[in-house]
């Protein structure tokens, strides 16, 4: 145990390396660490989303998460909601995130899945949330998507939305612009989900603060959604 880096620890001190030795150190997936070694004051704000998905959707059983990347943030969610289970449409992401997931024994699967062909686990969860996608959704397959996103949910479902304001564009840095080809207001993300939500309720986020504020200082839109449309 000459090399043990707990040796001479206990009480509080012993805390940080419970798990070292069986797990060792926590690895960034592929877009965490793009995000860390390219923009490390962005990384925090992104967490940040993630704790309020967290808090939006706790007492929630089995999350959706829709473009869950390489699924290092869906951790934060799992801390309020048992089982979440992450698609996206990258396989390599995926597969990333499949190995993530098994080394670190949480509670979350993930598929690879394209939600502009056809819904996943029709009415089996209760929550869903899906941060920086709509945005990259061709306007004219938008209705295409949101249908497919609200048929696994039941009916009491809530679901969680996340995008980047219009009004923060000129800010935005080019590759963003380009890939960015569905931005929304306030009032345009409202419209869109009313039609397969009855109930549609959109915030402001500016860094790590969600509040409600005006939506035209607002970089980030949040939008919590309940009571599912269907047809």
């Amino acid at each position: 145990m000459a090399n043990d880096p707990r040796a001479g620890l206990h009480g509080p001190d012993l805390t940080p390396f419970e798990g070292w030795n069986e797990l060792g150190p926590v690895t960034l997936g592929p877009s965490a660490s793009h995000a860390w070694r390219t923009d490390p004051r962005r990384f925090p704000i992104t967490l940040a989303r993630y704790k309020h998905v967290a808090k939006l959707l706790d007492g929630k059983q089995r999350a959706l998460e829709v473009g869950c990347g390489d699924g290092f943030n869906c951790r934060i969610v799992l801390q309020a909601v048992p089982y979440v289970h992450g698609i996206d449409i990258s396989e390599a992401q995926i597969a990333w995130a499949q190995q993530h997931g098994a080394h670190e024994k949480i509670n979350a699967t993930f598929a690879v899945a394209d939600m502009l062909a056809e819904p996943v686990f029709p009415g089996t969860f209760d929550a869903c949330y899906s941060l920086d996608v709509i945005e990259h959704i061709p306007p004219e397959h938008e209705d295409t998507f949101l249908r497919n996103l609200v048929a696994p949910l039941t009916d009491d479902a809530a679901c969680v939305i996340g995008t980047p304001n219009i009004h923060s564009e000129a800010h935005a840095s080019r590759w963003s612009r380009e890939g960015h080809i569905n931005l929304k207001s306030a009032e345009t993300l409202r419209a869109s989900l009313e039609r397969h939500f009855s109930n549609v309720f959109v915030f402001a986020m500016n860094d790590e603060m969600l509040h409600t504020g005006f939506f035209g200082m607002a970089h980030y839109l949040f939008a919590l959604c309940a009571g599912v449309r269907r047809g």
